[in-house]
């Protein structure tokens, strides 16, 4: 038989309830004043995974118990540590996916002209054509209901041309969501993946996992998740050439690693 679900019961606290529970459980707090605007601007919620270093843990019925000299500027300053590196870590990947994008766009529009996207032999057999065109064409608000979504220079593109029905691939992959584009990568035919690739100085099958891996991170920075002490459920390929920094791959070192190397491609700045 199925387990018995419990129906949820707790009540909503008002922050200076919230800070009394923190305190009954042992968590030092300086400034009264001060933590409850805290937790008016980030959320008990938020914070509340930042307190789990300084609790119990396991299953008891005190698990939630502060350990001794906990404090809630411990607990902001951890919570600033993750919110830094979350900025250093987008501003890091901005970079990387601005690069992977003209990568893409330039060695396929030089090898196959300015729409070679809407051909289906420039991918892998077995490829959903249609399916990848319909993603592009809602990115980019190819449908005419959406044209308010447009970017500017794909505005000016259906104001002045009729064909081809989408825009070169230069103004289309910037408009493309990250995913996108890595989806994009990975379906594409495997000789230019590897040209792709060699501009980035790793192995195709090593790319399309690490682009992969970094979009779900880009993610995660842009929702504001906590990285810090997270682990990773899209996981970077273990590169031979990296394979000690990369193990164990389900944490935020072995995403920095992925970042670093591929940061090594580029112009520094």
């Amino acid at each position: 038989m199925p387990p018995v679900k419990l129906t949820f019961a707790k009540p909503a606290l008002s922050y200076a309830d919230q800070l009394g529970l923190l305190a009954r459980r042992g968590l030092g707090v300086a400034d009264a004043v001060q933590a409850q605007r805290w937790l008016a601007a980030v959320g008990y919620y938020r914070l509340s995974g930042y307190m789990l270093p300084f609790q119990r843990g396991g299953s008891g019925p005190d698990h939630h118990v502060f350990q001794p000299g906990a404090t809630f500027d411990a607990i902001l300053d951890l919570y600033t540590f993750d919110r830094q590196l979350r900025l250093a870590t987008l501003d890091a990947i901005e970079r990387i996916e601005i690069a992977f994008r003209a990568a893409i766009t330039e060695t396929m529009s030089a090898l196959y002209g300015p729409h070679w996207f809407l051909d289906p032999a420039r991918f892998r057999p077995g490829t959903d054509h249609g399916r990848l065109i319909a993603k592009i064409e809602d990115d980019i608000g190819h449908d005419p209901r959406n044209a308010h979504r447009r970017d500017t220079a794909i505005r000016h593109y259906y104001a002045k041309y009729g064909a081809p029905p989408l825009p070169p691939s230069w103004m289309v992959f910037e408009a493309l969501s990250f995913g996108t584009v890595s989806q994009t990568f990975r379906l594409l035919e495997q000789r230019a993946k590897r040209q792709i690739a060699a501009t980035f100085n790793v192995p195709e099958p090593v790319l399309e996992s690490w682009a992969h891996a970094i979009s779900y991170t880009r993610n995660l920075c842009a929702h504001h998740a906590r990285l810090w002490n997270r682990v990773f459920t899209i996981k970077p390929m273990v590169a031979r050439a990296y394979r000690v920094e990369l193990t164990p791959n389900t944490t935020f070192h072995a995403q920095a690693v992925t970042i670093q190397v591929l940061l090594r491609a580029l112009p520094a700045g």
